[in-house]
């Protein structure tokens, strides 16, 4: 669970989220809402991404200002779970 939160929030290609679905989302305003263990068994879940899953939530006030966040900044906004999952991942990485 870090290291998906890590790769989805942390990990970058010119300074913008590495994950063409995280992008996607971040680009149109979603925070980065929960990351779920488990929640795709499915043989290409499994495979495609050791069946975690992420929430994005998009609340409509602020949409328009995580979306220029983002695309000025490139600063992802991110739910307190996300975030602490980051915060371990860092404190526990060799990276």
């Amino acid at each position: 669970m870090r290291l998906c939160a890590w790769y989805l929030y942390g990990e970058k290609h010119r300074g913008y989220a590495l994950n063409p679905v995280a992008n996607f989302h971040l680009q149109n305003g979603a925070m980065m809402w929960r990351i779920n263990w488990m929640a795709d068994t499915s043989p290409r879940g499994i495979g495609a991404s050791c069946g975690m899953m992420v929430n994005y939530r998009y609340f409509l006030e602020d949409t328009a200002s995580n979306s220029a966040a983002y695309l000025g900044t490139k600063q992802i906004k991110a739910s307190e779970q996300v975030l602490s999952l980051v915060s371990q991942f860092q404190q526990n990485s060799k990276l």
